[in-house]
């Protein structure tokens, strides 16, 4: 007759995986894995129950508790190969060994189940006692063979998703095994086995509850470089925990009564457990690192001696190297690398590459603000390990990596640079010459050093944005004296006009001067206009235009020196909407500097292509070329010409501008000593009575390195 402590024992059990078996009937069945735990659940709640019903009412016999014992063993088991199926996915298992496992555990059962029905069946035991122990004691084995088969082939990202299941199975295994060894060495059952044999099982339905609740939790992996002190201090923890067990469980002992026995083994099972649990949580042995680490072991940095070399790069006033490049240094050189690259957000919230250092240039140069990188960074400010992301994707919520980046082979640490609360800068940072362990203390000191060089960065901007404002402020005071001046001029040679018919001496002479002073009176209020126009709304005075009409009259007039441009390809019609005199003057700019930079024998070629919605015209020479630093930094930056006191700096900077508030774009591509390609993106115009044109050369505006307009 069983005790009253186990009819509570397996009372508990049986309420519990009912309880387990509900949840997960009711929300949780679409995996095979699922299906299994539910079975599992429902052989166990059933197992119990007869337990309890054996226990209060002496039914049913024992053959039917043997036959749900064993098909309690072989519903886990089942639930094994189940997750043994998912593991061996991504890992090879070999066939031969997985099918000695089935093949084994396949046979044990039926032998098993087989004998007892037939004893059921004939009402004569053909089996010993012993044989039923070292039955049972041979399934449980086998069901710990598995799960360490399983843990080992599964890879190191998924293990989280079925480490409860493997703490619980394991549990359930080893239990009956220390159980039904005892019972082979003294020749029965020992009775704390069996009371604490119910409460053992139930104590494990939480494991199962959490795991196919969260089985997608992925835990904050760290990883810190005093490993070996910390695997000392973790012995030390467990020697500890074990001594406190053995009292403890002394004391439960003796405080126990009569079923003092069940609740030690009771104690000490749940006890070991919990310590299993603690050391296979990857989350709860990180948190237990950073602790150790920040409270008993020397930092890994020398902070005064980072911050001092930090401080000395910055106090740099001059532009050589720019702040973006210097910054990019700064943060590689934290975890020893020498490569990068550096987004900043522009006006129109675009992340935009500022500079690259030891990387090749990538073909896409921007990032856009709505993407899945700026999102998660403003969600989470977490740096992202490029080799943690391909090898755990579910780490960093399956987010996409962006082109510009994904095409750098050597792209490793993805670095947020935060102005405040506001995700304003993106850093990445290549793969470091020297092997690097990674850990918190990495990672906050580059977060800190993050955030204080991106104030310095804003400043600067700041900074340009105030002088640029301010040279055109002298500018526009300079344009009014010149309107002052030019007016003069436009008088006195007014006046001259005006009395040149008193003196017609010679004819000839007199009339060659009335036309050439004519002519300058008219050049000069052109002059006069041109200059007052930034102040004046320009936005009514657009129109519809064929910029295709546009750009050969352009080209006819700048033929007259070599080199002569060209205008090449189908030349079909784009209407664009646009004011001319402003769109002629910002085209002759770009197609003059093409001369310019072009020797005599070079050429200038001009291609109009349709994109959807879209006008594309390149502008293409063989002249000199521009750096990727030029281009970035001083193209089309205003009051920084190369052409000394001849130019005033601001062509480049009106022609984007100017591009830009027609809803286009302009996009340069060249390599020193081979030439230059603007590509001029002009949105088209939609032309009463037809619809914009649509070209067949999309493909030919992106090999160009246009991308295609949406």
């Amino acid at each position: 007759m069983l005790s009253d402590f186990s009819v509570i024992s397996y009372a508990a059990a049986a309420l519990t995986y009912a309880l387990l078996m509900g949840l997960v009937a009711v929300r949780y069945l679409r995996r095979g894995v699922d299906r299994a735990l539910f079975l599992s659940a429902t052989v166990t709640a059933l197992w119990a129950g007869v337990l309890v019903s054996q226990s209060l009412f002496s039914v049913p016999g024992f053959f039917t508790r043997y036959l749900l014992e064993l098909l309690r063993y072989g519903a886990w088991i089942g639930l094994l190969f189940a997750m043994l199926r998912n593991a061996s996915r991504h890992r090879e298992l070999t066939g031969q060994f997985k099918r000695i496992l089935g093949v084994s555990a396949a046979a044990l059962l039926c032998l098993l189940l087989g004998l007892a029905i037939f004893e059921f069946a004939l009402n004569e035991s053909l089996l010993t006692g012993k044989a039923r122990v070292l039955g049972q004691i041979a399934l449980a084995l086998l069901g710990l063979s598995l799960v360490e088969q399983i843990w080992r082939n599964s890879p190191g990202f998924g293990r989280s998703s079925i480490k409860y299941l493997c703490i619980g199975t394991a549990t359930l295994f080893a239990f009956d095994f220390f159980m039904y060894a005892d019972a082979l060495l003294f020749g029965q059952v020992d009775e704390s086995f069996w009371n604490a044999r119910g409460f053992v099982n139930a104590l494990l339905v939480p494991l199962f509850a959490i795991n196919v609740i969260n089985t997608r939790k992925q835990p904050v992996d760290f990883q810190l470089s005093r490993s070996a002190v910390f695997h000392g201090s973790t012995l030390i923890f467990a020697g500890t925990y074990l001594l406190c067990l053995a009292v403890g469980g002394y004391y439960v002992r003796i405080l126990g009564g009569n079923v003092g026995d069940a609740l030690q083994v009771l104690f000490f099972t749940g006890a070991l457990v919990f310590l299993a649990t603690l050391i296979l949580s990857r989350r709860i042995r990180s948190r237990l690192m950073v602790v150790i680490s920040r409270n008993f072991f020397d930092y890994k940095y020398d902070y005064r001696e980072e911050w001092l070399k930090m401080t000395r790069e910055l106090a740099n006033l001059s532009d050589d190297p720019p702040l973006p490049e210097r910054v990019t240094r700064i943060l590689a050189g934290l975890v020893e690398s020498n490569s990068g690259a550096i987004w900043l957000k522009n006006d129109q919230g675009t992340f935009v590459l500022k500079t690259s250092v030891n990387q090749p240039s990538p073909r896409y140069t921007m990032i856009d603000a709505d993407s899945d990188l700026p999102q998660f960074f403003k969600r989470r400010e977490w740096i992202i390990d490029l080799n943690e992301y391909r090898a755990d994707p579910v780490r960093y919520d399956l987010i996409e990596i962006p082109d510009a980046i994904a095409q750098m082979d050597d792209a490793w640490l993805l670095i947020p640079m935060f102005l405040g609360n506001e995700l304003y800068g993106i850093t990445l940072v290549g793969r470091s010459y020297a092997k690097v362990e990674l850990n918190w203390e990495n990672f906050d000191l580059v977060k800190v050093v993050a955030r204080q060089t991106c104030n310095l960065l804003a400043q600067e901007d700041a900074q340009n944005r105030l002088s640029r404002a301010m040279q055109f402020e002298a500018v526009s005071k300079a344009s009014a004296f010149m309107v002052h001046d030019l007016k003069t001029v436009i008088a006195q040679l007014s006046l001259l006009v005006k009395n040149a018919p008193r003196h017609r001496d010679n004819p000839a002479f007199i009339d060659d001067m009335i036309q050439t002073t004519d002519h300058a009176v008219k050049k000069m209020s052109r002059l006069v206009d041109h200059i007052r126009r930034p102040s004046e709304d320009t936005k009514a005075e657009t129109e519809i235009l064929n910029l295709t009409i546009l750009t050969k009259e352009l080209v006819e007039h700048y033929g007259h020196q070599k080199p002569v441009p060209r205008l090449e390809g189908s030349q079909p019609d784009a209407l664009v909407n646009a004011n001319e005199e402003q769109l002629r003057s910002v085209l002759g700019h770009l197609i003059q500097n093409a001369k310019d930079a072009t020797p005599p024998d070079g050429e200038v070629t001009l291609t109009i292509k349709i994109a959807t919605g879209n006008a594309v015209l390149f502008i293409q020479d063989t002249g000199c070329g521009m750096t990727e630093q030029f281009i970035n930094s001083q193209l089309f930056k205003p009051f920084d010409s190369t052409k000394g006191l001849t130019g005033m700096g601001i062509g480049a900077f009106q022609a984007r501008e100017y591009i830009q508030g027609l809803g286009g774009s302009i996009d340069v591509t060249s390599k020193p000593g081979v030439g230059s390609c603007f590509s001029i993106r002009i949105p088209l115009a939609e032309a009463p009575g037809r619809e914009p044109a649509e070209g067949p050369d999309d493909s030919l505006a992106t090999r160009q390195g246009e991308p295609k307009a949406n």
